[in-house]
């Protein structure tokens, strides 16, 4: 269908959590409508934007009808959004979908006058027949499933929900749009879960469709001939089918363009041995995978319904792991049913030991329209009343439990998931009981010495966490500890400037010449380095470690921790011979 005068201005509008984010919803609503010959632009910004701008930024695109993309992030800024627009556009159309608004949507619409419509659930076919009525090539709301919609001035209608859709009927999200390597790119290859967590929205929608094979192959294609940097599965569940899950990796694997990496959400329990052993044989750093453990304790699970085999899933995560290929992320949940104090902490002691790529401590959160949300009373659950609907206490969890939890989910933010520490943090463990333990007096340290709420500076977190040292372990190596943590802050930098901590160099001036000169004409240690030994150096940094000396090679990181290669040298053979 042709823009002219008569037709209407469709705007799809997406306000997303980063700018390194993109809104699939909205690219596949538009993507579908252009299959059937109607426009609908897209347009996408950030919470970090302020909100005058993004009004004038929609004003000025002049659309005659706005729909808008919400979710429990962008909620409150998107309502806000809203009742600006009304007022300055009061002809144009406003309707909004997603999880935020799909399951209360008749109280949406009491809440918010200025929303003519909802579209509820799976929404390319229901956007398509609401363009219908704006283009007037179809009859009126009364006919399209999947929406809610004020009739008259008075009266709010709920038509019944829109059946599911054939995935191949759904056209390639991105087809004729432009990439941006900085960005990250959703990709859907499945809809629905099987599984019933009460605390999920995918417990909603049971029924599991695939897009076939071929399509994915050829959308696939599509992402690695672009060298895109990031493709992010957003199926709920990726590995249900073992043989398809398999298929896929397989396509990924052969046709690898050094430069693409694949995050997938997975079950753990559920991986076969074909699946790990293809897995050990990826390119390091081309594939992510999530893991959503949540607890261990068996009550916890029980009454969330993951009634899983945390020993094989266990298990399986340390398989994953031992190759050293795969980034694996682990989520934990605080706030779930039946889960004290104590029993959080042993879950995350249970989870830390397996030393996944980052551990995620997140909270419950008590979403509309979910199991969970029905049994408020049942467990004691006080959440927030706006979005995120974040658990503030249970029945069996304090507020002040929750705040200690909290502590301990910066620090271990900061100083784990960031993997920036891992020579100290090794040595640290050692130095406490358990990990928890150890994040929890950290935590607390901070506290007292007022050092929370702040954004410290990268060399500031180092010495914060020497002067823990200093202060908390009893008969430490101080010398020693600030070691590690040069070597941790020389894997991530080259720096130019030798922080204040940082113990004697420990290695003359002549020593480094000698070393950078031989290795410019044998290559022994840096072979693909070819430039002069005054380059070599400035390319690469020498430290000085009991017994030796380690070469960081900036030019070849670790593809999974992005920390540089280390080389560790016999002092006698890598200096002193080349005299």
């Amino acid at each position: 269908m042709q823009m002219n005068d008569q037709t209407p201005r469709i705007l799809l509008v997406a306000v997303n959590a980063k700018y390194i984010h993109s809104n699939p919803a909205v690219y596949s609503l538009s993507a579908y409508a252009a299959s059937l010959g109607f426009v609908a632009e897209t347009a996408e910004f950030t919470i970090n934007q302020p909100e005058d701008e993004v009004l004038a930024c929609i004003y000025r695109a002049a659309p005659d009808i706005v729909c808008f993309s919400v979710y429990i992030w962008n909620r409150i800024y998107t309502e806000r959004l809203i009742r600006s627009l009304k007022k300055v556009l009061p002809g144009t159309e406003i309707w909004a979908g997603g999880p935020e608004v799909s399951f209360h949507s008749e109280e949406v619409l009491k809440e918010m006058p200025e929303i003519t419509g909802i579209m509820r659930g799976e929404g390319e076919k229901t956007f398509a027949g609401l363009c219908r009525v704006w283009t007037k090539t179809g009859e009126g709301y009364e006919n399209i499933p999947g929406i809610t919609y004020r009739y008259g001035s008075r009266e709010i209608r709920s038509n019944p929900d829109q059946p599911c859709m054939n995935m191949d009927d759904i056209p390639f999200l991105y087809a004729g749009r432009s990439f941006d390597s900085s960005r990250i790119y959703y990709y859907e290859s499945s809809r629905g879960c099987p599984y019933r967590c009460t605390y999920c929205l995918s417990s909603v929608d049971k029924t599991v469709r695939t897009r076939s094979l071929e399509k994915v192959f050829a959308e696939l294609s599509v992402f690695l001939s672009h060298k895109v940097s990031q493709v992010k599965f957003v199926d709920r569940t990726f590995n249900l089918d073992a043989e398809r899950t398999m298929e896929i990796w397989r396509f990924i694997k052969e046709n690898d363009n050094g430069i693409t990496g694949f995050h997938f959400e997975i079950s753990g329990e559920r991986l076969s041995e074909k699946e790990i052993s293809l897995l050990s044989k990826m390119r390091p750093g081309q594939i992510r995978l999530e893991i959503g453990i949540q607890s261990t304790n068996p009550d916890t699970l029980s009454a969330i319904e993951r009634n899983g085999d945390t020993g094989r899933l266990f298990e399986n995560c340390r398989r994953i792991l031992k190759p050293g290929n795969i980034r694996l992320h682990l989520d934990l949940i605080a706030g779930l049913p039946h889960e004290d104090l104590d029993s959080f902490r042993r879950s995350f002691n249970e989870v830390y030991a397996l030393k996944p790529s980052e551990l995620q401590l997140g909270f419950l959160k008590v979403l509309k329209g979910t199991p969970m949300e029905e049994k408020t009373e049942e467990y004691g659950l006080a959440f927030k009343g706006l979005p995120p609907y974040e658990v503030l206490s249970t029945s069996v969890l304090s507020y002040g439990d929750i705040l200690l939890l909290k502590d301990v989910e910066e620090m271990t933010e900061v100083y784990y998931n960031s993997g920036q520490f891992i020579h100290s943090l090794k040595m640290l463990e050692k130095c406490f009981p358990d990990g928890f333990a150890m994040y929890e007096a950290l935590a607390a340290f901070c506290r007292t010495k007022k050092l929370t709420g702040i954004s410290h500076s990268r060399i500031r977190r180092y010495e914060i966490l020497l002067d823990f040292y200093a202060e908390t372990v009893q008969e430490g190596d101080r010398e020693k500890f600030a070691k590690a943590l040069l070597l941790d802050l020389y894997a991530r930098e080259n720096l130019k400037n030798r922080p204040g901590f940082a113990p004697e160099y420990g290695i003359s001036k002549e020593e480094e010449r000698a070393f950078y000169e031989r290795e410019a004409e044998e290559h022994r240690f840096l072979p693909d380095y070819t430039e002069n030994a005054q380059t070599l150096k400035r390319l690469t940094h020498l430290e000085s470690v009991p017994g030796g000396i380690v070469l960081f090679d900036y030019r070849n990181r670790n593809p999974v921790t992005g920390n540089a290669r280390e080389i560790y040298l016999e002092k006698t053979l890598a200096l002193y011979k080349y005299r």
